[in-house]
């Protein structure tokens, strides 16, 4: 999925500040033809869930919407829809609207969406049967205009223009939903040659094609302006209608009466009734937990971050009066020591500022609070007394500390000689347990979320003075830093209790948290490079680029922007002839996964070339993003994020080294660009075989299975041999490959549609093959229903360990999410569980290298593959310690297989 940034959202009030005299101002909008546009407007293969839910027209809508009210400030807003009920419209002509082509299969179900969306901000809307959503405007607007109202109503239907007064603007799209014209008195009659109230008479003798109205052939809008202007409106030309002379008159007497008939039609109605009050219009505050899991489904994080950040926090009525307290304390310089001794053993909370970017971590502010007692510490004016005092209480695991995101902090207070040793609690990482689907887990939000309160800012006048040693001159820094200690401290115990609630305790203390302390040390680590090595693949990665283009070209006889889809498509459907792609809004699709299909069936060498242009692109850009992060001590120092992946998978970034590609040459060569730094003795990878598969055979309990993993079989040769009839030396490496994919497939929700494609065989022959594997393996087909169903009934899926994935959409109306929370359903339980077994085993082989005061350090963490750097001449016990603490992670009923190699380079110690 891709859901754009929208560069242009700056800022959204919660609810409208109206001064006594001033009349209110209320936004009206067609939801039905926003939402049309916004589908239009955005391309829909690059707004979707990672479910499939198509959001292009919920993100263009949700966007137009803020931004209109950060724009117009209204004091009252209303959404109305259309409803798919006859109309008096219909019923008077049945051919009205008839020739609007069918609803795109992608805009389906996006209108709920909407809706959820303006339920979750508190904004009214309305649908009625019967009745057109312009209908319910032209009533409202009428209504607003009677209580002194100004009114803005936002539609795409000209329909509306006739409702514009001195009182009445139409805010008109141009393009898209992010231009917006507005239509005044001035502007209607400058565009049209009307007054507004004479409009439905110039679209009468016009006609309106989108509505399916026709017009009086070979009269235009001038035509029509010119004949209502010098007739008095339209009813005046009709009684003129012998007078007119030529053709135009002509036509206009044949079609008199469709005329009449589209006057009738356009004209909105303004006495409908609607149920709802002018005064249930008014803008309330939004409901926080609304947004939350409405935009967490929808996966709008930009759209919602900015959202909640923009929205003034004081005017929300879910925070309570009283702001978080504070009380601040000022040291004399070497009083830190005495003030940290009179906390004894409390929890303190702990908030670092000036943590600096990959490999340049620094702090040189701190705020300790307890309870609502707290001060700040220049880090860069403190005497040696309070520095020796800081230091030994971070390293102390005795004295507790609470953090928001530790490991920024932990890296910027260790690049000053601090290491933090005692981390008991993280409200990110908590919050991240109860909320694994959330994609933002800021301070200040949660602060709203849990505690109904305001983070205090200096900017808002909530905390006062400077507060400790040397810090003229930046109280409202150090301000702004207390104040997150604060509320660290206050808002830890209420989300444990959540974690506690959600039975994630023993995830947060006895894996969560020391993982995170082992990142810290990998991250601050690195991984040496050989900058020659990535320099010579990127010519090498660059030529292949050049080389394939050239290749493409032979292949049609000329060159062509390879990386222009118009002109792909006019090569490949127009040129070539090809069987059309997937149809989207700009011609057919040229995707990947388009153009590896279109390859498999016709084999044309353009295609093999272009595919091997696109991967030697992403090659590439893989070394080239590896170049650019090497740090000035020649190691590469990735951030491992914890809370990214729904799973508890950990993911890599700047650079990503999950992306790397594996068990292909090009990646081969990649890999062998890591390398084992000056003073160790060489590099040790360690990976569990087939751990998602032993997961299944556990949390199934298929006899089968587990035999087979007991007894040390090939698995996939063994359940060939079972599905096919075969005995194991007669499985082809084509049937182990089916059953392979087939295998690793069902534990993640494979169709049979899916199989089919990926191993290029027809839908039925997929079925069958899944049909005799459950046959034969009883346990795993009745395992993956009930996991479901369980899921159903719970509302989550849990691991091993405990972790669980919220599903709220296992019960969704909507076919597609549903089939989609199924299909994560199945898949949670067993990715999670690898996950987390992979972290015990991180846990584990850290904890026994410290007690044996082993030098060898871990680096990386990819995938299930832990890579280690050996110290010399400790190679044969890292290789044991590895081998057993990583089978011993976890208790399953089948055992967990350790492979192990080592070398110079990642390369060489892959096996």
């Amino acid at each position: 999925m891709s859901n754009a940034p929208d560069e242009t959202i700056q800022e959204v009030s919660a609810t409208a500040s109206l001064d006594p005299g001033t009349p209110a101002r209320v936004l009206l909008i067609d939801g039905h033809s926003m939402a049309f546009r916004a589908y239009f407007a955005l391309p829909v293969e690059n707004f979707a869930t990672t479910s499939g839910q198509a959001t292009n027209a919920v993100y263009g809508f949700t966007s137009m919407l803020i931004n209109l009210i950060r724009d117009e400030d209204p004091t009252h807003v209303l959404v109305a829809f259309d409803k798919s009920a006859p109309t008096h419209r219909t019923q008077a002509y049945p051919e009205y609207k008839g020739t609007r082509a069918a609803t795109p299969e992608e805009f389906r179900g996006q209108v709920p969406l909407i809706q959820q969306v303006l339920d979750a901000l508190r904004i009214p809307h309305v649908g009625i049967e019967g009745v057109e959503a312009d209908d319910i405007l032209a009533t409202l607007a009428t209504v607003a205009q009677a209580e002194g109202a100004q009114v803005l109503i936002c539609s795409g239907d000209r329909d509306t223009l006739q409702l514009v007064t001195d009182q009445v603007t139409v805010l008109y799209p141009r393009k898209g939903v992010s231009d917006l014209v507005r239509m005044t008195p001035v502007a209607v009659e400058e565009k049209y040659g009307v007054p507004p109230q004479r409009y439905p008479d110039l679209a009468a003798l016009v006609g309106e094609t989108s509505d399916n109205l026709p017009g009086v052939p070979g009269v235009g809008p001038k035509t029509a302006a010119k004949w209502i202007g010098a007739h008095g409106g339209l009813d005046g030309v009709i009684a003129a209608a012998g007078e007119i002379r030529g053709k135009a008159g002509e036509n206009l007497r044949e079609h008199l009466s469709q005329v009449m008939l589209n006057r009738q039609l356009n004209a909105l109605l303004r006495d409908v009734e609607v149920p709802l009050t002018f005064a249930d219009l008014a803008r309330v505050p939004i409901d926080r937990e609304g947004v939350h899991e409405v935009f967490d489904a929808l996966q709008f994080t930009v759209l919602r971050d900015r959202l909640l950040k923009m929205i003034p926090q004081e005017e929300d009525d879910q925070v309570s009066a009283g702001a978080l307290g504070m009380t601040t304390t000022v040291l004399e310089p070497g009083g830190l020591a005495a003030w940290l001794q009179a906390r004894g053993g409390r929890m303190l909370a702990l908030a670092v500022d000036g943590a600096g970017a990959r490999g340049a971590w620094d702090a040189w502010r701190v705020a300790l609070a307890d309870g609502e007692e707290v001060i700040t510490l220049d880090l860069t004016a403190l005497e040696e007394a309070d520095e020796q005092a800081l230091a030994g209480w971070l390293v102390d695991t005795d004295r507790p500390v609470l953090v928001h995101d530790g490991k920024p902090a932990a890296h910027a207070l260790a690049a000053r000689g601090m290491p933090v040793h005692g981390v008991r609690g993280d409200t990110l990482l908590a919050a991240y347990l109860c909320h694994p689907d959330q994609r933002s887990y800021d301070l200040s939000d949660l602060v709203l979320r849990y505690l109904k309160r305001e983070l205090p800012s200096a900017q808002g006048e909530q905390a006062q003075g400077a507060l400790d040693l040397g810090l003229a001159g930046e109280s409202d820094a150090a301000a702004d830093l207390a104040a997150r200690a604060v509320a660290i401290g206050e808002l830890a115990p209420v989300v444990d209790t959540d974690v506690r609630a959600r039975g994630a305790e023993d995830l947060l203390h006895r894996v969560e948290l020391p993982v995170q302390e082992i990142l810290v040390d990998m991250e601050a680590a690195g991984i040496a490079v050989d900058g020659d090595h990535l320099d010579g693949l990127a010519a090498q990665f660059d030529a292949a680029v050049g080389q394939a283009a050239q290749a493409a070209y032979d292949a049609i006889g000329h060159e062509v922007n390879l990386g222009s889809p118009k002109q792909l498509q006019q090569v490949l459907f127009e040129e070539l002839d090809m069987p059309k792609t997937r149809r989207t809004k700009t011609g057919y699709t040229t995707d990947a996964d388009a153009l590896a299909e279109l390859f498999a069936k016709t084999q044309h060498p353009f295609l093999e070339s272009l595919l091997a242009h696109r991967e030697s692109i992403r090659l590439r850009q893989t070394v080239d993003g590896l170049r650019k992060t090497v740090a000035a001590d020649g190691r590469i120092h990735t951030t491992f994020q914890q809370t990214v992946a729904a799973t508890g998978r950990l993911s890599s970034t700047d650079p990503n080294l999950q992306n790397i590609p594996i068990r292909t040459e090009e990646g081969y060569r990649i890999r062998e660009a890591f390398v084992v730094g000056a003073g160790y003795e060489c590099l040790l990878t360690a990976d569990y075989s087939q751990i998602e598969m032993r997961i299944m055979a556990h949390l199934s309990g298929d006899q089968g299975l587990i035999h087979a993993f007991n007894e040390g079989e090939d698995l996939h040769r063994f359940v060939g041999s079972r599905v096919f009839g075969v005995d194991q030396a007669d499985v082809t490496s084509a049937m182990r490959a089916k059953i392979k994919a087939m295998s690793y497939g069902l534990a993640y929700g494979l169709s049979a549609f899916g199989l089919s494609k990926q191993l290029g065989i027809d839908v039925g022959e997929a079925r069958g093959l899944m049909e005799d594997y459950f046959d034969r393996f009883g346990g795993v087909r009745d395992y993956l229903t009930g996991v479901v169903e369980q899921a159903r009934r719970d509302g989550y899926t849990e691991t091993i360990l405990g972790r669980r994935r919220y599903l709220p959409d296992l019960v969704s109306d909507n076919r597609q999410r549903r089939d989609m929370a199924e299909r994560m359903a199945l898949n949670a339980p067993i990715q999670g569980s690898a996950a987390d077994i992979v972290k015990v085993a991180m846990i584990r082989v850290a904890d026994r290298a410290r007690r044996e005061g082993l030098a060898s350090r871990l680096l990386l963490q990819v995938h299930d593959e832990l890579v280690v750097e050996v110290a010399p001449g400790e190679l044969e016990a890292v290789t044991s310690l590895l081998r057993e603490e990583m089978a011993g992670a976890a208790d399953l009923s089948v055992p967990l297989d350790v492979s192990v190699g080592s070398g110079r380079t990642w390369r060489e110690a892959g096996h």
